[in-house]
Protein backbone atom coordinates (compact mmCIF):
# COMPACT_ATOMS: atom_id res chain seq x y z
CA UNK A 1 0.00 0.00 0.00
CA UNK A 2 1.22 3.51 -1.22
CA UNK A 3 1.70 6.08 1.80
CA UNK A 4 -0.46 8.42 1.99
CA UNK A 5 1.51 11.91 3.37
CA UNK A 6 0.44 14.83 4.70
CA UNK A 7 1.26 16.53 1.40
CA UNK A 8 -1.15 14.14 -0.66
CA UNK A 9 -3.86 15.08 1.54
CA UNK A 10 -2.97 18.78 1.25
CA UNK A 11 -3.14 18.65 -2.42
CA UNK A 12 -6.34 16.31 -2.58
CA UNK A 13 -8.03 19.12 -0.18
CA UNK A 14 -6.91 22.16 -2.16
CA UNK A 15 -8.11 20.41 -5.50
CA UNK A 16 -12.16 19.75 -4.09
CA UNK A 17 -12.48 21.63 -0.72
CA UNK A 18 -13.45 18.38 0.88
CA UNK A 19 -12.60 18.47 4.77
CA UNK A 20 -8.88 16.88 5.80
CA UNK A 21 -9.82 13.46 7.53
CA UNK A 22 -12.22 12.59 4.23
CA UNK A 23 -9.41 13.39 2.37
CA UNK A 24 -7.13 10.99 4.24
CA UNK A 25 -9.77 7.81 3.98
CA UNK A 26 -10.32 8.84 0.57
CA UNK A 27 -6.57 8.38 -0.72
CA UNK A 28 -6.63 4.79 2.09
CA UNK A 29 -9.23 3.65 -0.12
CA UNK A 30 -7.80 4.04 -3.39
CA UNK A 31 -4.70 3.41 -2.07
CA UNK A 32 -3.06 6.90 -2.53
CA UNK A 33 -4.34 7.17 -6.27
CA UNK A 34 -5.02 11.06 -6.54
CA UNK A 35 -7.11 11.03 -9.56
CA UNK A 36 -9.14 8.11 -8.30
CA UNK A 37 -8.96 9.39 -4.47
CA UNK A 38 -10.82 12.82 -6.35
CA UNK A 39 -13.63 10.70 -7.70
CA UNK A 40 -14.15 8.90 -4.49
CA UNK A 41 -15.22 12.05 -2.82
CA UNK A 42 -17.23 13.36 -5.68
CA UNK A 43 -19.30 10.75 -5.19
CA UNK A 44 -19.55 11.28 -1.49
CA UNK A 45 -20.43 14.88 -2.30
CA UNK A 46 -23.25 13.72 -4.35
CA UNK A 47 -24.78 11.47 -1.62
CA UNK A 48 -24.45 14.45 0.91
CA UNK A 49 -25.51 17.35 -1.55
CA UNK A 50 -28.79 15.07 -1.54
CA UNK A 51 -29.57 15.05 1.61
CA UNK A 52 -29.61 19.05 1.04
CA UNK A 53 -31.26 19.10 -2.09
CA UNK A 54 -35.22 19.72 -0.33
CA UNK A 55 -34.15 22.43 1.43
CA UNK A 56 -34.98 26.00 -0.25
CA UNK A 57 -32.26 27.92 -1.92
CA UNK A 58 -33.77 31.57 -2.69
CA UNK A 59 -31.05 33.47 -1.61
CA UNK A 60 -27.52 33.92 -3.98
CA UNK A 61 -25.99 35.58 -6.55
CA UNK A 62 -26.24 36.96 -9.95
CA UNK A 63 -22.84 37.64 -12.08
CA UNK A 64 -22.46 38.65 -15.25
CA UNK A 65 -19.18 38.60 -18.01
CA UNK A 66 -18.40 40.09 -20.92
CA UNK A 67 -16.39 38.62 -24.25
CA UNK A 68 -12.74 40.07 -25.01
CA UNK A 69 -13.98 41.48 -27.86
CA UNK A 70 -16.93 43.07 -26.08
CA UNK A 71 -19.46 42.07 -28.59
CA UNK A 72 -20.80 39.28 -26.25
CA UNK A 73 -21.66 38.85 -22.57
CA UNK A 74 -23.84 36.60 -20.28
CA UNK A 75 -25.07 36.07 -17.07
CA UNK A 76 -25.87 33.65 -14.68
CA UNK A 77 -27.90 33.37 -11.53
CA UNK A 78 -26.83 30.87 -8.58
CA UNK A 79 -28.87 30.31 -6.01
CA UNK A 80 -27.78 29.50 -1.90
CA UNK A 81 -30.32 28.83 0.73
CA UNK A 82 -28.62 32.24 2.71
CA UNK A 83 -27.29 35.49 2.53
CA UNK A 84 -24.08 34.77 4.27
CA UNK A 85 -23.39 31.69 1.90
CA UNK A 86 -23.61 34.05 -1.36
CA UNK A 87 -21.07 36.82 0.47
CA UNK A 88 -19.18 33.78 0.66
CA UNK A 89 -15.14 34.89 -1.91
CA UNK A 90 -15.23 31.27 -2.68
CA UNK A 91 -18.97 31.05 -3.84
CA UNK A 92 -18.60 34.49 -5.37
CA UNK A 93 -15.16 33.15 -7.30
CA UNK A 94 -17.86 30.07 -8.58
CA UNK A 95 -20.39 32.14 -9.92
CA UNK A 96 -17.91 34.87 -11.78
CA UNK A 97 -16.38 31.33 -13.11
CA UNK A 98 -19.89 29.67 -14.25
CA UNK A 99 -20.58 33.50 -16.10
CA UNK A 100 -17.38 33.28 -18.17
CA UNK A 101 -18.30 29.96 -18.53
CA UNK A 102 -21.80 30.63 -19.76
CA UNK A 103 -19.94 32.77 -23.11
CA UNK A 104 -19.44 29.34 -24.36
CA UNK A 105 -22.48 27.91 -23.68
CA UNK A 106 -24.30 27.34 -27.01
CA UNK A 107 -27.68 27.71 -25.60
CA UNK A 108 -29.77 28.46 -22.25
CA UNK A 109 -30.22 24.87 -21.04
CA UNK A 110 -29.37 24.54 -17.65
CA UNK A 111 -28.61 20.54 -17.73
CA UNK A 112 -26.31 21.26 -20.87
CA UNK A 113 -24.36 23.74 -18.88
CA UNK A 114 -23.98 21.64 -15.99
CA UNK A 115 -22.31 18.80 -17.99
CA UNK A 116 -19.48 21.49 -19.61
CA UNK A 117 -16.08 21.28 -19.09
CA UNK A 118 -15.03 23.29 -15.62
CA UNK A 119 -12.23 23.21 -13.58
CA UNK A 120 -10.70 19.84 -14.43
CA UNK A 121 -14.76 18.51 -13.96
CA UNK A 122 -17.86 19.53 -15.18
CA UNK A 123 -19.79 22.44 -13.92
CA UNK A 124 -22.11 20.12 -12.04
CA UNK A 125 -19.96 18.30 -10.25
CA UNK A 126 -17.83 21.54 -9.28
CA UNK A 127 -21.36 22.36 -7.48
CA UNK A 128 -22.02 19.27 -5.98
CA UNK A 129 -18.52 19.54 -4.31
CA UNK A 130 -19.33 23.02 -3.28
CA UNK A 131 -22.79 21.83 -1.67
CA UNK A 132 -20.75 19.00 0.01
CA UNK A 133 -18.66 21.41 1.69
CA UNK A 134 -20.38 24.71 2.42
CA UNK A 135 -23.06 22.78 3.61
CA UNK A 136 -25.96 24.24 2.31
CA UNK A 137 -28.16 23.57 -0.82
CA UNK A 138 -27.05 25.24 -4.07
CA UNK A 139 -28.49 25.13 -7.53
CA UNK A 140 -27.46 26.80 -10.94
CA UNK A 141 -30.44 28.66 -11.96
CA UNK A 142 -30.41 29.76 -14.80
CA UNK A 143 -27.98 31.83 -18.13
CA UNK A 144 -28.72 33.56 -20.89
CA UNK A 145 -26.32 35.42 -23.40
CA UNK A 146 -26.77 38.82 -25.39
CA UNK A 147 -24.57 40.05 -28.39
CA UNK A 148 -24.44 43.27 -30.50
CA UNK A 149 -22.08 46.19 -31.80
CA UNK A 150 -21.78 47.58 -28.31
CA UNK A 151 -22.74 46.26 -24.88
CA UNK A 152 -23.07 47.40 -20.95
CA UNK A 153 -23.63 45.57 -18.16
CA UNK A 154 -24.28 46.39 -14.43
CA UNK A 155 -24.10 44.39 -11.05
CA UNK A 156 -26.75 46.20 -8.20
CA UNK A 157 -26.59 45.55 -4.82
CA UNK A 158 -23.74 43.41 -4.71
CA UNK A 159 -24.76 41.49 -6.86
CA UNK A 160 -28.72 40.97 -6.23
CA UNK A 161 -29.82 42.53 -9.65
CA UNK A 162 -27.73 41.92 -12.94
CA UNK A 163 -28.93 43.41 -16.25
CA UNK A 164 -27.19 42.97 -19.74
CA UNK A 165 -27.90 45.97 -22.52
CA UNK A 166 -26.88 44.78 -26.08
CA UNK A 167 -27.34 47.17 -28.69
CA UNK A 168 -26.64 48.24 -32.43
CA UNK A 169 -24.38 51.01 -32.63
CA UNK A 170 -21.10 52.67 -32.79
CA UNK A 171 -19.15 50.73 -30.06
CA UNK A 172 -17.71 54.41 -28.25
CA UNK A 173 -17.50 55.43 -25.02
CA UNK A 174 -20.48 57.82 -24.97
CA UNK A 175 -22.77 54.84 -26.06
CA UNK A 176 -21.40 52.23 -23.90
CA UNK A 177 -22.02 55.53 -21.04
CA UNK A 178 -25.59 55.56 -22.48
CA UNK A 179 -26.11 51.76 -21.71
CA UNK A 180 -25.08 51.77 -18.40
CA UNK A 181 -27.23 54.33 -17.49
CA UNK A 182 -30.10 52.49 -19.38
CA UNK A 183 -28.77 49.32 -17.44
CA UNK A 184 -28.93 50.61 -14.25
CA UNK A 185 -32.80 52.49 -14.84
CA UNK A 186 -33.43 48.51 -15.80
CA UNK A 187 -32.30 47.22 -12.47
CA UNK A 188 -34.27 49.94 -10.84
CA UNK A 189 -37.61 49.84 -12.64
CA UNK A 190 -37.66 46.43 -14.04
CA UNK A 191 -40.05 46.99 -17.48
CA UNK A 192 -41.49 44.23 -18.86
CA UNK A 193 -40.68 44.94 -22.60
CA UNK A 194 -38.24 46.91 -24.26
CA UNK A 195 -40.87 48.27 -26.80
CA UNK A 196 -44.32 48.17 -27.33
CA UNK A 197 -43.63 46.81 -30.50
CA UNK A 198 -42.98 43.39 -28.35
CA UNK A 199 -46.44 43.06 -26.62
CA UNK A 200 -49.23 40.43 -29.01
CA UNK A 201 -52.17 41.46 -29.18
CA UNK A 202 -53.14 38.98 -26.45
CA UNK A 203 -51.36 40.72 -23.76
CA UNK A 204 -52.71 44.04 -24.31
CA UNK A 205 -56.10 42.57 -24.30
CA UNK A 206 -55.53 41.03 -21.53
CA UNK A 207 -53.76 44.51 -20.14
CA UNK A 208 -57.09 46.24 -20.94
CA UNK A 209 -59.22 43.59 -18.82
CA UNK A 210 -57.23 43.71 -16.13
CA UNK A 211 -57.10 48.13 -16.27
CA UNK A 212 -61.04 47.83 -16.63
CA UNK A 213 -61.40 45.20 -13.64
CA UNK A 214 -59.65 46.84 -11.65
CA UNK A 215 -61.36 49.89 -12.28
CA UNK A 216 -64.29 48.88 -11.17
CA UNK A 217 -63.40 47.06 -8.12
CA UNK A 218 -62.45 50.18 -7.06
CA UNK A 219 -65.04 52.43 -7.09
CA UNK A 220 -64.35 55.55 -5.83
CA UNK A 221 -61.72 56.41 -8.85
CA UNK A 222 -64.64 55.89 -11.71
CA UNK A 223 -66.03 59.40 -12.95
CA UNK A 224 -68.39 61.05 -11.10
CA UNK A 225 -71.21 60.34 -13.16
CA UNK A 226 -71.13 57.07 -13.33
CA UNK A 227 -70.31 57.25 -9.26
CA UNK A 228 -72.71 59.38 -8.85
CA UNK A 229 -75.37 56.59 -10.66
CA UNK A 230 -74.14 53.48 -8.76
CA UNK A 231 -74.47 56.04 -5.31
CA UNK A 232 -78.02 56.16 -6.32
CA UNK A 233 -78.42 52.43 -6.43
CA UNK A 234 -76.82 51.35 -2.96
CA UNK A 235 -79.84 52.17 -0.45
CA UNK A 236 -81.27 48.59 -1.48
CA UNK A 237 -77.71 47.56 -0.22
CA UNK A 238 -76.18 49.57 2.32
CA UNK A 239 -76.82 49.39 6.00
CA UNK A 240 -78.81 52.56 7.05
CA UNK A 241 -76.02 53.71 9.13
CA UNK A 242 -73.76 53.89 5.50
CA UNK A 243 -77.12 55.18 3.80
CA UNK A 244 -77.36 57.72 6.95
CA UNK A 245 -73.23 58.58 6.42
CA UNK A 246 -73.93 59.31 2.85
CA UNK A 247 -76.57 61.08 3.12
CA UNK A 248 -75.22 63.73 5.60
CA UNK A 249 -71.63 64.11 3.60
CA UNK A 250 -74.27 65.57 0.73
CA UNK A 251 -75.40 67.66 2.76
CA UNK A 252 -72.42 69.13 4.03
CA UNK A 253 -71.06 71.94 0.99
CA UNK A 254 -67.88 72.05 2.71
CA UNK A 255 -66.82 68.04 2.90
CA UNK A 256 -64.44 67.27 0.46
CA UNK A 257 -66.25 63.59 -1.33
CA UNK A 258 -63.04 62.67 -2.19
CA UNK A 259 -62.93 61.58 1.78
CA UNK A 260 -66.05 59.64 1.75
CA UNK A 261 -64.57 56.53 1.56
CA UNK A 262 -62.96 57.05 4.98
CA UNK A 263 -66.20 57.29 6.64
CA UNK A 264 -67.71 54.30 5.31
CA UNK A 265 -67.74 50.79 6.23
CA UNK A 266 -65.84 48.17 4.29
CA UNK A 267 -69.02 46.25 3.92
CA UNK A 268 -70.60 49.46 1.97
CA UNK A 269 -67.18 49.63 -0.01
CA UNK A 270 -67.33 45.51 -1.13
CA UNK A 271 -71.01 46.32 -1.95
CA UNK A 272 -70.68 48.97 -4.03
CA UNK A 273 -67.89 47.36 -5.87
CA UNK A 274 -70.59 44.78 -6.58
CA UNK A 275 -73.03 47.16 -7.87
CA UNK A 276 -70.06 48.09 -10.15
CA UNK A 277 -69.52 44.99 -11.41
CA UNK A 278 -72.90 43.94 -12.00
CA UNK A 279 -72.94 46.98 -14.19
CA UNK A 280 -69.89 46.21 -16.13
CA UNK A 281 -71.83 45.97 -19.75
CA UNK A 282 -73.71 49.25 -18.99
CA UNK A 283 -70.58 50.96 -17.69
CA UNK A 284 -68.18 49.57 -20.23
CA UNK A 285 -70.33 51.11 -23.17
CA UNK A 286 -69.95 55.00 -21.38
CA UNK A 287 -67.86 56.92 -23.41
CA UNK A 288 -66.18 58.90 -20.27
CA UNK A 289 -65.11 54.92 -19.26
CA UNK A 290 -63.47 54.07 -22.22
CA UNK A 291 -61.57 56.85 -21.64
CA UNK A 292 -60.34 56.40 -18.33
CA UNK A 293 -59.31 52.80 -19.20
CA UNK A 294 -57.55 54.01 -22.25
CA UNK A 295 -55.31 57.05 -19.98
CA UNK A 296 -55.09 54.13 -17.34
CA UNK A 297 -53.22 51.22 -19.96
CA UNK A 298 -51.36 54.08 -21.60
CA UNK A 299 -49.61 54.92 -18.21
CA UNK A 300 -48.96 51.37 -17.84
CA UNK A 301 -47.77 50.41 -20.61
CA UNK A 302 -45.27 53.79 -20.04
CA UNK A 303 -44.21 51.59 -16.86
CA UNK A 304 -43.59 48.34 -18.23
CA UNK A 305 -42.38 49.58 -21.77
CA UNK A 306 -38.41 50.53 -21.40
CA UNK A 307 -38.66 52.77 -24.40
CA UNK A 308 -41.40 54.74 -22.85
CA UNK A 309 -40.30 54.50 -19.55
CA UNK A 310 -39.20 58.30 -17.74
CA UNK A 311 -35.73 58.03 -18.04
CA UNK A 312 -34.55 58.25 -14.34
CA UNK A 313 -31.99 60.89 -14.44
CA UNK A 314 -33.55 63.17 -16.87
CA UNK A 315 -33.40 66.91 -16.19
CA UNK A 316 -36.80 67.96 -17.09
CA UNK A 317 -38.17 64.70 -14.97
CA UNK A 318 -40.27 64.17 -18.68
CA UNK A 319 -37.61 62.81 -21.04
CA UNK A 320 -38.29 59.22 -22.15
CA UNK A 321 -35.68 56.54 -22.49
CA UNK A 322 -36.15 56.50 -26.15
CA UNK A 323 -35.78 60.45 -26.24
CA UNK A 324 -32.34 60.16 -23.92
CA UNK A 325 -30.80 57.12 -26.48
CA UNK A 326 -31.59 59.70 -29.42
CA UNK A 327 -29.49 62.61 -27.90
CA UNK A 328 -26.84 60.72 -27.19
CA UNK A 329 -26.47 58.69 -31.11
CA UNK A 330 -29.77 58.56 -32.94
CA UNK A 331 -28.62 55.54 -34.76
CA UNK A 332 -27.94 53.49 -31.05
CA UNK A 333 -30.91 50.80 -31.12
CA UNK A 334 -31.15 48.30 -28.24
CA UNK A 335 -31.19 44.75 -29.29
CA UNK A 336 -31.86 42.79 -26.55
CA UNK A 337 -32.29 43.30 -22.56
CA UNK A 338 -31.66 40.93 -19.46
CA UNK A 339 -32.53 41.20 -16.25
CA UNK A 340 -32.09 38.17 -13.28
CA UNK A 341 -32.83 39.09 -9.65
CA UNK A 342 -31.89 36.81 -7.30
CA UNK A 343 -34.22 34.58 -6.28
CA UNK A 344 -37.91 36.54 -8.40
CA UNK A 345 -40.44 33.63 -8.50
CA UNK A 346 -39.06 30.74 -6.44
CA UNK A 347 -41.62 30.72 -3.53
CA UNK A 348 -39.34 31.39 0.05
CA UNK A 349 -40.24 28.89 2.87
CA UNK A 350 -41.22 30.79 6.19
CA UNK A 351 -39.14 30.02 9.04
CA UNK A 352 -39.52 30.10 12.88
CA UNK A 353 -36.42 30.06 14.33
CA UNK A 354 -37.98 29.26 18.08
CA UNK A 355 -39.73 25.88 16.16
CA UNK A 356 -36.43 25.33 14.32
CA UNK A 357 -34.71 24.98 17.70
CA UNK A 358 -37.28 22.93 19.87
CA UNK A 359 -37.59 20.26 16.44
CA UNK A 360 -33.62 19.78 16.77
CA UNK A 361 -34.15 19.44 20.62
CA UNK A 362 -37.00 16.82 20.26
CA UNK A 363 -39.84 19.14 22.07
Amino acid sequence: MAEVTAKLVKELREMTGAGMMDCKKALVEVDGDLDKAVEVLREKGLSKAAKKAGRIAAMGLVRTALSEDGKSAAIVEVNSETDFVAKNDEFISFVEGLARLALEAESNDIEAFKAMPFEDATAGEVLTAKIAKIGENMSIRRIDKASGEVLATYIHGGGNIGVIIAADGADNDANKEALKNIAMQVAAMNPQFVSRDEISEDELANLRKVTLESALNDPFTLPKPILNGLLEKVGSVWSKEDVDTLAEKRADKSFNFNYLPNFLSEEAKTKLAGLAIAAKLEISENKIFKGLVDGRVKKELKEICLLDQTYVRAEDGKQTVSEYLATVDKDLSLKKVIRFEVGEGIEKKEENFAEEVAAQLGK
